[in-house]
């Protein structure tokens, strides 16, 4: 068996991606809303709050579902395309949002 987040279930991640996603997940819960974001706030606003959710539920759940997997798939390629247009110092909490999304969906191609 091997360990989850939370240490008693089976994880999809290997080791290594496991400890980096805990690091960035526990950063990205702990970091302030960016400044600077321009017209694209209320959009960024959005992609955070569903991308967040989806995180949320599989650290809860320890799975996605086939309806989650694709919504953070559809919503990580929309942010990849406005992410290019953000402010390089706000840009750093996206990119963190855009790891943790990306190494979760790693096992669910």
């Amino acid at each position: 068996m091997r360990l989850t987040l939370h240490g008693y279930l089976d994880w999809p991640m290997n080791p290594t991606d496991r400890k980096e996603f805990d690091k960035a997940w526990s950063v990205h819960q702990d970091a302030d809303w960016p400044d600077d974001l321009g017209s694209h706030e209320g959009q960024l606003m959005t992609l955070d709050t569903v991308i967040g959710g989806c995180l949320t539920y599989f650290c809860q759940e320890h799975e996605l579902d086939p309806q989650r997997v694709e919504i953070l798939r559809d919503c990580l390629a929309e942010l990849e395309s406005v992410v290019e247009d953000v402010a390089e110092s706000p840009s750093e909490y996206f990119r963190r949002l855009q790891f943790l999304g990306t190494t979760l969906l790693q096992d669910y191609s």
